[in-house]
């Protein structure tokens, strides 16, 4: 017999992957508008990309501006979500959970064709609420980046969102 707790945890971590699915289909399709219904209202997300100080944004909103003027340089630009670690610290059914998530952008400059890559790591904070997952929180790093060559970047230390590591208690 299957412990309840882990269907509980098995079917917040779909949730949770669907929430990051339709995120990467939203910047995928450049529908800004559409990350209002994934970020809660009050969601901090923290832009570092490794050049200047980090950008500090609230709601999905206010992250879709941010995205959009960004890419508006690329013909061509896909979202990869390469891996994610979800965890569930307080217990599958807390209503909350951490993830790190590591992700590829795909581009292609107008006009040059140029293509890049950058690669980079989400720290997220997630909050189940009205019986369903938003982000509450996310933290980006850009891990690397080809220019003439490939710029590469540490690993942040301090993301101020702990993702238990596998084996620990909540690590799911």
């Amino acid at each position: 017999m299957i412990d309840e707790s882990l269907v509980v945890e098995a079917v917040h971590d779909t949730g949770i992957r669907r929430l990051q699915h339709a995120y990467a289909d939203v910047v995928n399709r450049r529908a800004w508008s559409e990350l209002e219904h994934l970020f809660l209202p009050d969601a901090e997300v923290v832009i570092d990309r490794r050049t200047g100080e980090p950008h500090r944004l609230v709601g999905g909103p206010a992250l879709g501006e941010f995205i959009g003027t960004s890419i508006e340089q690329f013909e061509f630009f896909e979202f990869v979500i390469l891996n994610a670690h979800i965890a569930f610290p307080d217990g599958g059914g807390a209503g909350s959970a951490v993830c790190r998530l590591f992700m590829c952008e795909i581009r292609q400059q107008q006009g040059s064709g140029r293509w890049t890559n950058a690669y980079g790591v989400y720290h997220d904070r997630y909050a189940f609420v009205s019986n369903r997952w938003w982000f509450a929180e996310r933290r980006y790093h850009s891990l690397a980046r080809n220019a003439n060559e490939l710029d590469v970047f540490p690993f942040p230390r301090q993301s101020a969102i702990d993702v238990p590591v596998v084996g620990q208690p909540g690590a799911g």
